[in-house]
């Protein structure tokens, strides 16, 4: 490891998902390199939507996935910690009692105090941003770019390109419009309707204030766009070194998109490379990436989509590195 890294552990929690990842960080250059990277489905956003409240099993899955990282972090030597929270716990009545019980937990199992942010949605789309086009440039890839970070519980659209521009987060995200519409099995043309309206409606919302037209470079986060980005590509099993800034057409985008959405969850099962707990929600999911890659083809005339699997993680390990970028 050169003198100018330092090891840092950075969480994100959202409304499908806990992940972490421990990273070697150069402040100067901003290179993220993996020491370790991990995802668990934990749903802590399950319900949310329609109570308001994070259930206790959801909260329990999550804290004890978070004992595991608050350990992996101190055992791997991370100096600094950061763990953002997102959709779930932003709408949450009871947020603040998840907040208590992961700071009292990375007290105890990493050693130092690291108390929860629940970050504003602008401030989850500029992590984003960062963490996804942190060496673009350098690689050639053209801007201005439109990150787009599709979560469990909102979506994120972010423009620029050396620096944020314009950003929005829209409640979009694929737990969200699974429990508002798609119940069904596969789901049927009105529930697919129903939703197609809400999530058309957040567009508009999100272009109000993020520009589609003049993008050069349309890229997408997360995991659902990264599973699309899978089944499009037919892989054997979920390899995201073949994933991280493949290219595709936006036809062949919108065609993988389809062919998800109208598979039945035993049909989805079967893909090697669907995580188990994406199976109900990657319908939604699909649905929200179709419509934001038609709206931005037909803005911007795009013909091609790029796929990232670098995106807030390596936005939070970038700000919590000290130096330049910290």
């Amino acid at each position: 490891m050169r003198e100018a890294t330092v090891r840092v552990g950075a969480i994100d929690c959202g409304t499908n998902s806990i992940r972490l990842l421990v990273a070697d960080v150069d402040p100067i250059s901003g290179a993220v390199s993996d020491v370790l990277r991990r995802m668990e489905i934990v749903r802590l956003g399950h319900g949310v939507d329609r109570t308001g409240v994070i259930a206790p099993e959801s909260m329990e899955r999550t804290l004890a996935v978070t004992r595991e990282y608050a350990a992996a972090c101190r055992d791997l030597g991370a100096v600094r910690a950061r763990f953002v929270a997102t959709s779930a716990s932003r709408d949450a009545r009871n947020a603040g009692e998840f907040i208590d019980g992961v700071q009292s937990t990375f007290l105890e199992h990493y050693g130092a105090e690291v108390s929860p942010e629940v970050v504003s949605g602008d401030e989850e789309a500029a992590l984003s941003f960062s963490g996804a086009t942190a060496g673009l440039a350098a690689q050639g890839v053209p801007g201005p770019y439109l990150v787009v970070d599709i979560g469990g519980g909102s979506t994120e659209f972010v423009r620029g390109t050396a620096l944020v521009e314009a950003a929005r987060s829209v409640d979009i995200g694929c737990v969200r419009m699974t429990e508002r519409h798609l119940v069904s099995d596969p789901p049927t043309a009105d529930e697919i309707a129903g939703a197609t309206r809400d999530i058309d409606a957040a567009i508009d919302f999100a272009e109000s204030t993020v520009p589609l037209d003049g993008v050069a470079t349309l890229v997408g986060l997360a995991g659902s766009v990264t599973t699309i980005t899978a089944h499009l590509l037919r892989l054997p099993a979920y390899q995201p070194e073949r994933i991280h800034l493949s290219r595709a057409s936006v036809a062949d985008v919108l065609a993988a998109c389809d062919d998800l959405l109208h598979l039945s969850r035993a049909q989805r099962t079967e893909l090697p490379y669907m995580h188990p707990g994406r199976v109900d929600v990657i319908g939604a999911g699909a649905l929200v990436w179709r419509r934001v890659v038609e709206r931005v083809a037909a803005r911007a005339g795009i013909t091609e989509v790029m796929t990232s699997e670098h995106d807030i993680l390596d936005g939070i390990a970038l700000s919590v590195a000290p130096g330049p970028r910290g």
